[in-house]
């Protein structure tokens, strides 16, 4: 084990060479070259040593001065600092002052267009955090307030669904520290690998098995997702009608929220379809919208349909005509079906027109690939913005003027309205394994206030503890990381 960026201050704790860390509350008693519980900090020849490196993000600057990636094959540097370019001191490495009654561990003074700049760099222990996960499917993973589990133990539960997409609400404080020690830990263990980019399993009660990653598909009852839909029934219908008219005297789309009925839709009145007499189940809410058609599943469009004519209810003799030509799709397109009405008007499976086929795939098209999205959620108490300035509110004041910039290793975050701090960022916007955990338990993650100078000494910041990047950069064990281009640079103003 290799000593690398930060020192805790640590003390020696009785004979044999052990350290005691102050790092955080558990205050581990820690043996020569072995690490404590959070495997952060190490005792390293007798030194309280933080093990993994201090990140850096490094960009160019284009003749605008927007930041660039500065690198070409970034993915096969080393990680060695670049002379001259733009560099940006994240939490990630830093360690932490926590409980915050001394200066953050590190206070960067540096210049951007001419102006003094001052970032604020630590790693936050987080006991309120948790993960919102986006999980773009239509498949039904578990009646909204069930119980998420991972490893047998409730870790999170299904919240309200959105457009395309199953949500879940996991971790939190009452994971974390409410219930037994194996939920407090297994919950923590689960936030971890989420965060840092792995795959986790999860199941729902009375649901669907999920395998979760962010930025990747997700996988459902062992299947890999491949495709969000296009959009509810009667939306697919609003994209398609024209492309329909002429190969189809009907269109239903089957969804588990709207269901489309073509003819009805307002979109085949416009179009001057003439009526089909065909009626599907469900509660009408406006012409050619219907709810309820079927029960979740994952068989056509969310629901447990697969079998599309169970849906519907009836054909109208007075309207309907033999021959009447009856597109049934889903709103990925992934099931198609097409009848035809006999002389008895019973609906009897056809070729799919060729033309209809065309009109199938660009549904599938149109449809953007399945991914988990994963949102760390945490808040920036009272203690952590002690690190920042002796008098806390203040901190909390100037990020709601937008005077300072939160970022969470450099990625930038949604700070919510209403009292403290509270984030959210997009975890595959940060740098890789940027989040560590100490035993309480509890997530650890970096935070950054970015600030003008004088923005900083007027909220009481600790202007003695400032030290200049050049003086950072020059310390031992530091890794640079290629700057993501989509992300703005925080220390270019407010």
């Amino acid at each position: 084990m290799s000593a690398a960026a930060g020192t805790g201050n640590g003390d020696a704790a009785g004979g044999g060479g052990l350290i005691r860390c102050d790092a955080c509350p558990v205050l581990c008693r820690i043996r020569p070259g072995k690490a404590g519980a959070c495997d952060r900090y190490a005792n390293i020849d007798g030194r309280l040593t933080r093990v993994d490196p201090l990140v850096v993000a490094q960009a160019a600057a284009d003749r605008d001065g927007a930041m660039v990636p500065f690198l070409e094959g970034a993915e096969s540097w080393d990680g060695n600092l670049v002379p001259d370019a733009p560099t940006f001191v994240t939490g990630i490495g830093s360690g932490t002052t926590y409980p915050d009654y001394k200066p953050a561990p590190f206070i960067v003074a540096a210049e951007h267009d001419g102006v003094d700049m001052v970032t604020v760099v630590s790693e936050g222990i987080f006991s309120y955090c948790g993960v919102k996960v986006k999980i773009d499917t239509d498949r039904f993973l578990g009646e909204e307030q069930q119980a998420v589990r991972c490893e047998g133990e409730q870790v999170g539960h299904v919240t309200t669904a959105e457009y395309g997409s199953q949500m879940l609400a996991l971790g939190g404080v009452r994971h974390l520290t409410g219930g037994s020690k194996k939920e407090g830990t297994v919950t923590c263990r689960m936030m971890l690998d989420l965060c840092n980019g792995e795959p986790v399993e999860l199941s729902v009660d009375d649901g669907a098995d999920i395998v979760v990653r962010a930025g990747a598909a997700p996988v459902i009852n062992g299947a890999a997702e491949e495709r969000m839909r296009v959009g509810c029934g009667s939306a697919t219908i609003g994209m398609f009608a024209r492309q329909w008219q002429g190969h189809a005297d009907e269109v239903v789309v089957v969804d588990d929220h709207i269901t489309g009925v073509l003819t009805e839709h307002q979109a085949g009145r416009f179009l001057d379809l003439p009526p089909a007499g065909v009626r599907v189940r469900g509660r009408r809410s406006t012409p050619g919208r219907y709810f309820q058609v079927a029960d979740h599943g994952d068989g056509w469009g969310g629901t447990d349909v697969t079998d599309p004519l169970t849906i519907i209810e009836k054909v109208d003799p007075k309207t309907a005509w033999p021959g009447l030509r009856m597109l049934m799709v889903s709103t990925t397109g992934e099931d198609a079906a097409f009848y035809e009405l006999d002389d008895d008007l019973r609906f009897r499976p056809a070729a799919m027109p060729a033309p209809l086929e065309v009109v199938n795939a660009r549904i599938a098209e149109n449809c953007e690939p399945a991914l988990c999205s994963v949102m760390f959620m945490a808040g920036a108490g009272g203690s952590l913005r002690a690190g920042v300035t002796e008098n806390p509110v203040r901190l909390t004041r100037s990020v709601r003027r937008t005077l300072s910039r939160v970022t969470s290793g450099g990625a930038p975050v949604y700070v919510w309205p209403g009292g403290g701090i509270t984030f959210l960022v997009d975890v595959t916007r940060m740098p890789a394994r940027a989040f560590g955990h100490v035993p309480t338990p509890a997530l650890v993650a970096p935070i950054e206030f970015t600030m003008p100078r004088d923005e900083y000494a007027a909220l009481g910041g600790y202007v003695d503890a400032i030290v200049p990047l050049a003086d950072v950069l020059a310390r031992e064990g530091l890794t640079a990381r290629p700057w993501r281009p989509d992300n703005p640079w925080p220390v270019g103003g407010t």
